[in-house]
C-alpha cells in the first residue's frame, strides 16, 4: 500500500512547477507553494501548458488532463502543507535558504511527513541537521526538464531510514522516473561529472581556445551529446552553475571545481542563460 498519496512541493519556478506536474499526473494530489504570487501564478500556468503540449502530442488524455489540474491546488504559505506525506523543496541552491525552508517545514509538518529536497549538491545531512527528524529526510535531485528527463537521484542522508527510501523510491517509480541511488557527496554523481565539464568549457572560451558555437559543436558531433555544455548551461542557468562549482571547490578543497572568471563575470552581469534571455547564447523572437 502506498503510504505517499499527497505531495507538496516548495518554490514554483522550472523545477517546482515541473515536479509538481509529473507528480500530478501520476495521481498524487499536490499542493505547490511559493511565497510570491507572480512565480505561483507563472508555475501554475506552465503546468497548464505543460500538459496542454502533452494532449496536443497525442501523450495525453484531454480528460487526464482535467484530472491533473483538479488534483493540483497552490498556497502561498507552508502551513498550506500540513497534510502533505511528502514535501519536495525546490527553491534555490544556497544552503541558508534551503535550511530555513526544513526547518520551517520540519516545524509544520507532523511527525509522518517525509521532507525531501531537490538539491543539485549540498550534503543532505548537513540539511538533515536543521529538522528534529533527520530519519525522514532525503534528497530526490530531478533533471531539468522535469517532465522529459527520467532521472531521479535518490540522496541518503546519515540518518535517513530505510523506510524513508522504500516510500521515496516508490512514489519516484510512480511518477514515471527510474530512481538511482548515490551516496551524500558534493555534487553527488551528476553535477561532480557534468559541472568541471561545464565550466572546462567556459574556460575553452574564456581563452579563446573556440567560439561557443564551436565548443558545442565539437561536444555534440564528436562525443555525441544530445546539446553542447554552454548550450546545456545556458538552460541549467549559469547562477546555478556556479553556485553548484562553489559547492564543489568548498566541498573537496580541491582547486580543479574553481568556476571560470569568466562565468563569474557573467553572473554578475545579469547574464544567466535562457531565464535572463542572454548567457552564452540570445534569446528571445527569433533566436
Amino acid at each position: 500500500m502506498d503510504s505517499i498519496r499527497t505531495i507538496g512541493v516548495v518554490g514554483a519556478g522550472t523545477m517546482g512547477h515541473g515536479i509538481a506536474q509529473v507528480a500530478a499526473q501520476s495521481g498524487y494530489q499536490v499542493t505547490l507553494v511559493d511565497a510570491v504570487p507572480a512565480a505561483l501564478e507563472r508555475g501554475r500556468a506552465q503546468i497548464g501548458k505543460g500538459l496542454e503540449r502533452l494532449v496536443a502530442k497525442g501523450k495525453l488524455a484531454a480528460g487526464d488532463r482535467d484530472q491533473a489540474l483538479g488534483r493540483l491546488t497552490t498556497g502561498g504559505d507552508l502551513a498550506a502543507l500540513a497534510g502533505a506525506d511528502l514535501v519536495v523543496e525546490a527553491v534555490v541552491e544556497r544552503e541558508d535558504v534551503k535550511r530555513g525552508v526544513l526547518s520551517e517545514l520540519d516545524r509544520v509538518c507532523p511527525a509522518r511527513t517525509i521532507l525531501a529536497t531537490n538539491t543539485s549538491s549540498i550534503s543532505i545531512t548537513r540539511l538533515a541537521a536543521s529538522t528534529s527528524r533527520p530519519e525522514k529526510v532525503i534528497g530526490m535531485h530531478f533533471m531539468n526538464p522535469v517532465p522529459v528527463m527520467q532521472l531521479v537521484e535518490v540522496i541518503r542522508g546519515l540518518a535517513t531510514s530505510q523506510e524513508t527510501w522504500d516510500a521515496v523510491e516508490a512514489a519516484s517509480r510512480k511518477m514515471g522516473k527510474t530512481p538511482v541511488e548515490v551516496h551524500d557527496a558534493p555534487g553527488f554523481v551528476s553535477n561532480r561529472v557534468l559541472m568541471p565539464m561545464i565550466n572546462e568549457a567556459i574556460f575553452c572560451l574564456y581563452e579563446g581556445v573556440g567560439k561557443a558555437e564551436a565548443i558545442d559543436e565539437v561536444m555534440k558531433l564528436g562525443m555525441n551529446h544530445p546539446m553542447g555544455p554552454l548550450a546545456l548551461a545556458d538552460l541549467i542557468g549559469l547562477d546555478v552553475c556556479l553556485d553548484i562549482l562553489r559547492v564543489l571547490q568548498q566541498g573537496f578543497g580541491d582547486p580543479k571545481y574553481r568556476p571560470c572568471p569568466l562565468l563569474v563575470k557573467m553572473v554578475d552581469a545579469g547574464r544567466l542563460g535562457r531565464k535572463s534571455g542572454r548567457g552564452f547564447y540570445e534569446y528571445g523572437e527569433g533566436k
